[in-house]
């Protein structure tokens, strides 16, 4: 693992910003929580390695629920490269034991495959899997969620290769984590280059998934591990706001997420819950059911129930994000590395569930 000195200080903090509020506001008026707080599962679903898959680790998890199941997509690692698998259930209680189905055995066949997003494409009436496969963002398709062997062969969204911004700025990193969500216009592919830097690029609903150009720098930071990977972006609902998370290394060397809020998908972020002290969720800020079996928050994702393009999170649900985590004693090299994941609920009131709005009481 990877360990490094970081001071996050994007411009001014959540509890700064609260604060300047708080002078402004008249005696006795209500603030906004200004933090996250969670509470955190075991491991609930790990590995099951069969005749012909070694794996020693899921990681990675994209989660919907739909047709009255949780659907996870994962990444598999058997220490010599990574792929795709899936499992369904019907409640958190039944993930461990869920059989999981290898994706190489669909038509996205085999290779390295790693770091799903699902969601379904309303336009087209199809199911999407975006994932990288070494040649830059990918993706499968469906028609039939419950069929986890009827993926489609591969494509890719960026035919011509690696755009000339990445290439620019991409240094000895990596191009990884390819995140799509769309308004109802465009749609916009983010990706992270492990070296500070969070890219999009922009293609129309009309014209998805092919068309994607105008690649521009989103987010970046000078330290590269504060913005590091691992980007999620949703819609809040009936807020007019987006979410994005990005997966951090902290000073401790161990992963986090930071958090913004932008008007647009193709507009600026502004600080949430974005520094060490102040996380969008870290070890710091999780209590565990029984003792702590990770100190790692790691690539994950928010358990939706609004399944379409549009990544709609409801504000007034509660707020879960399933996420790999790992034995803080694990030493291995990090293809190895026994990743399971787990499963936060927030805890009390959140920057996110500020932005529910329910009607206020009639008056008699």
């Amino acid at each position: 693992m990877i360990s490094t000195r970081v001071r996050f200080r994007v411009g001014m903090t959540v509890a700064a910003l609260a604060a300047v509020a708080a002078l402004a506001s008249p005696a006795g008026a209500a603030t906004a929580p200004t933090s996250f707080q969670w509470t955190s599962s075991g491991a609930l679903i790990g590995p099951k390695p069969d005749a012909t898959h070694a794996s020693l680790a899921v990681k990675d998890p994209s989660v919907i629920y739909v047709h009255g199941k949780y659907h996870v997509f994962m990444t598999t690692a058997d220490g010599n490269g990574w792929g795709l698998a899936t499992t369904s259930f019907t409640d958190w209680s039944q993930a461990a034991d869920a059989p999981i189905t290898y994706l190489d055995r669909s038509g996205i066949g085999t290779g390295y495959r790693a770091a799903p997003e699902v969601f379904w494409f309303e336009p087209q009436k199809v199911w999407y899997l975006v994932f990288q496969d070494g040649q830059g963002g990918a993706y499968s398709t469906t028609e039939n969620i419950d069929d986890p062997l009827s993926w489609s062969p591969v494509g890719h969204f960026y035919p011509g290769g690696m755009p000339d911004i990445i290439q620019q700025n991409i240094g000895n990193g990596y191009w990884v984590d390819f995140f799509n969500t769309c308004d109802e216009e465009n749609c916009y592919l983010f990706s992270s280059d492990d070296n500070g830097h969070l890219y999009r690029s922009e293609t129309t609903v009309e014209d998805f998934p092919n068309g994607f150009h105008n690649t521009v720098v989103a987010l970046q930071d000078p330290n590269r591990f504060a913005l590091f990977e691992a980007s999620n972006i949703y819609k809040i609902q009936r807020s007019g706001q987006y979410l994005l998370v990005v997966e951090a290394i902290g000073d401790d060397g161990r992963r986090m997420f930071r958090s913004w809020t932008g008007d647009s998908l193709a507009g600026q972020w502004k600080p949430l819950a974005d520094t060490a002290e102040n996380p969008f969720a870290r070890s710091t800020n999780v209590t565990f059911d029984g003792a702590p079996w990770t100190q790692d928050i790691s690539h994950g994702e928010v358990v939706r129930h609004h399944v379409n393009q549009e990544m709609i999170i409801d504000p007034c649900e509660p707020l879960q994000y399933l996420y790999q985590g790992l034995d803080p004693a694990a030493q291995a090299p990090y293809g190895e590395l026994p990743y399971r994941l787990g499963l936060l609920t927030a805890k009390g009131p959140n920057p996110v569930s500020a932005f529910c709005k329910k009607p206020s009481a009639k008056t008699p």
